[in-house]
């Protein structure tokens, strides 16, 4: 599958009575970076989990080119979630095993289950997992085990096992929400080299403005499950971070270490 525009339509998740989504319209094209803003519980983790179909729309479509991927079932939607690669603000890693097991699990969806979870990983998808890892400055860890690594390595090492996927695009739910400011900002270099060099579009829900603002071609800002701002990070003004979050930006930055761009 080549690289398409992502296109939502209506799209509504309704949990009871609480409407966490409410009838988003959005086109994203291939190869763009966007971050996702607003409060907790403004519906960002809920949108990205459809996208992926982690969660189920209660109404509206979800294509990608020309793909409907809404009523995608087995085989067809495992294929979408190794194309839509989820990175989690938990990092997801098995503790236990060592970093390039973890990477080559991004392999599961390519392969029989089975013959994964016995190691018989082949040694080009070995080698592959291994040259992700230093790319990204972690090959020196790739036999050690992954919950001895600091919250910025193991971001890494999800974003190697989301890549080893061959994504699409990368959907990025919070990836830097429990990391130092320092840790931050490599991590979100690193899917930034996703985007750029790779040229994969990227969805990132952050928490941090200036992530935002420093990374990002373009930003929507949801608000009770609405967007109430799609526009470049420079349109992102003091006036429309108040309007979003209903406080100014240098309240905003008391709750919330800044970043510096590096």
């Amino acid at each position: 599958m080549t690289r398409q525009l992502l296109r939502l339509r209506g799209l509504t998740r309704q949990f009871g009575s609480v409407v966490a989504v409410d009838r988003i319209d959005l086109d994203v094209p291939a190869g763009q970076m966007l971050g996702v803003i607003g409060r907790s519980g403004a519906g960002k983790s809920t949108l990205l989990r459809m996208i992926n179909r982690l969660t189920e729309p209660s109404a509206g479509t979800i294509r990608y080119g020309t793909l409907d991927v809404t009523p995608l079932a087995g085989k067809p939607l495992r294929e979408w979630r190794a194309h839509a690669a989820m990175i989690f603000q938990q990092f997801n890693l098995v503790p236990r095993l060592d970093v390039l097991t973890n990477v080559l699990i991004g392999r599961l969806s390519h392969r029989a289950t089975l013959s994964s979870l016995l190691g018989l990983f082949s040694a080009e998808e070995r080698a592959t997992a291994l040259a992700l890892l230093e790319r990204f400055g972690l090959a020196e860890v790739a036999l050690q085990r992954a919950g001895t690594l600091s919250g910025g390595q193991q971001q890494r090492v999800a974003i190697c096992r989301a890549l080893l996927q061959e994504p699409l695009m990368v959907l990025a739910d919070e990836p830097i929400a429990s990391l130092d400011p320092h840790n931050a900002r490599v991590v979100m270099e690193a899917l930034r080299t996703v985007n750029r060099q790779d040229g994969l579009t990227v969805l990132a829900c952050l928490h941090h403005l200036d992530a935002a603002r420093a990374w990002c071609d373009r930003v929507i800002a949801l608000q009770a499950g609405r967007i109430v701002f799609d526009g470049t990070p420079a349109q992102l003004s003091p006036a429309k971070v108040f309007d979003i979050y209903g406080v100014t930006e240098d309240e905003f930055h008391a709750d919330h270490a800044p970043l510096v761009h590096a």
